[in-house]
């Protein structure tokens, strides 16, 4: 625990957070607490991301306050979660997370305890700003923005680590990480996110520790994949994730295909899926969390669906019954929604029905609600050598053609039709013939 002497204050002057970069709402939060008699703050990310030039996401409030003393002041205020209390401030759809300084010190380390898969665990407690700083996670995110004199107040070195762009945890990294693992993807997702480099103590410490995410959640650790690949840095998160040993706890399976990969394939799929999804990000498009998925885990569906056929399976009934043990099995590392999964499996088992080009197969697999998104996946097969680029040209002519060339584009070819009416010939003037024409 440092000494007063050790925290530093940044004046207004010494640093380059507006109040016109704030949220009027969360404005309206801080004065309203001061003018209660209590300390009012911003923290963490979107401190961070102010200094940065970045406009946040969310704006969180900390404060001396406790919950009900929050709820009293603000009338439009629902209090949240069980084992610590938080106030969401409801402005419309703009919510203002103002949480009471958490508790630690002596007395708090005096309850610590390993659970049976070596993680820490700790009780929750309200405290005080001095204690409340060494809860949080990463220097850079220890930022408290005073709204009483609008001072950036530093206990951990925090605006000397954002000026190197350097991630640092607060505290000794392996027990930061044993009392919540999921700090490690935090820590690959900020380093990624605002371009920062890892210190040496939080890179070592992350291989070493990876296997404890085993321990998370699945359905928490599926939040979190959603942060880490919907964010719009995608490609360098999965290979970051990958570099330390992470990625393979959150897609076991994915890992394994990955390291029998032949001519680039298929990581050359998943690299071009993962890219797709950035550059949409970054134009504002809209990005479906299922497409990303079924990219991760197409080659494991595949490899299943090969063996269901090598045992007798039609390629239909192969491909579902892997997709659903490939699912299963995902489900134990991250959880997926069921309309996720089911999605995915849409998309999955419409891939063998873009073969078919004649007749009204081509019309029925246009109408299917999932076609856009099988289509995009089968292009991007097509793309990455995983399908025939001549027939994914096709499929495209055929969307843009009229009613009229459409049906052009689905009839039989005259070479074919011309052979069927010469096996009918045959047929009538030798039926002990066979189909292809031989004597029986």
């Amino acid at each position: 625990m440092p000494s007063a002497a050790e925290v530093k204050i940044y004046p207004r002057s010494a640093h380059t957070i507006s109040r016109t970069q704030i949220s009027e709402n969360a404005l309206k939060v801080l004065y309203r607490l001061q003018k209660s008699g209590f300390d009012a703050y911003l923290v963490g990310g979107c401190v961070r991301d102010l200094l940065l030039g970045r406009e946040p996401k969310d704006f969180d409030v900390a404060t001396n306050a406790d919950p009900e003393q929050i709820r009293k002041i603000f009338r439009n205020c629902r209090l949240i979660g069980r084992r610590f209390r938080l106030a969401h401030v409801h402005f419309g759809r703009e919510v203002i997370e103002v949480a009471t300084f958490r508790g630690g010190g002596e007395e708090q380390n005096d309850r610590q305890m390993l659970n049976k898969e070596g993680r820490l665990l700790r009780d929750n407690v309200y405290g005080t700003i001095e204690e409340d700083v060494w809860r949080r996670d990463f220097t850079v995110n220890a930022l408290y923005y005073n709204i009483r004199d609008f001072s950036v107040v530093d206990y951990t070195g925090g605006m000397e680590d954002h000026r190197a762009g350097m991630l640092r945890l607060i505290g000794d990294p392996e027990t930061r990480f044993r009392e919540d693992p999921v700090r490690m993807l935090r820590a690959v997702r900020f380093a990624v996110k605002l371009g920062f480099k890892l210190h040496p103590d939080c890179e070592k410490s992350i291989p070493e520790l990876a296997e404890l995410l085993s321990n998370i959640p699945s359905a928490r650790l599926y939040d979190e994949a959603l942060k880490l690949f919907l964010s719009g840095y995608a490609l360098q998160t999965f290979e970051m994730l990958r570099h330390y040993g992470l990625f393979k706890v959150l897609f076991p399976a994915t890992e394994s295909s990955l390291a029998i990969e032949e001519n680039g394939f298929p990581k050359l799929l998943l690299i071009k899926a993962l890219e797709n999804s950035d550059n949409r990000i970054a134009e504002g498009k809209t990005v479906t969390a299922y497409f990303l998925l079924a990219a991760f885990l197409w080659e494991p569906v595949q490899v299943e669906a090969k063996e269901n056929m090598i045992q007798g399976m039609v390629e239909y009934i192969a491909y579902q019954e892997a997709a659903g043990k490939v699912i299963s099995r995902q489900i134990k590392s991250t959880a997926l929604p069921r309309h996720i999964s089911m999605a995915m499996r849409e998309v999955w088992n419409l891939q063998p029905r873009f073969a078919a080009r004649i007749g009204s197969k081509p019309n029925r697999l246009l109408k299917h609600p999932r076609f856009r998104a099988a289509y995009d996946f089968f292009v991007l097969r097509a793309e990455t050598g995983g399908a025939d680029p001549e027939l994914a040209d096709w499929w495209r002519r055929y969307q843009d053609a009229s009613e009229a060339e459409q049906r052009k584009m689905t009839q039989p070819s005259r070479r074919l039709q011309h052979g069927k009416s010469c096996r009918k010939k045959n047929f009538r003037k030798n039926p002990s013939s066979n189909a292809t024409g031989n004597e029986s």
